[in-house]
């Protein structure tokens, strides 16, 4: 499974970042990127999290 970011989307709020440092990263530019290209299965929920924590809906499972 992949973590899918719509940088058109992302705002910057840091959401992501802030409940997953080691799976996210906003940008210089303010826009997330996601850090790992696949997902292990530990974390599952925390991503889940963060894709529900997001406040304009620019992360989804791929």
């Amino acid at each position: 499974m992949k973590i899918n970011a719509d940088r058109t989307r992302c705002e910057g709020h840091g959401m992501c970042e802030a409940l997953a440092p080691n799976l996210f990263r906003v940008g210089d530019d303010g826009i997330v990127e996601p850090i790992a290209d696949a997902i292990e299965d530990d974390d599952h929920d925390l991503i889940q999290l963060a894709i529900d924590s997001c406040p304009v809906e620019a992360l989804r499972f791929g």
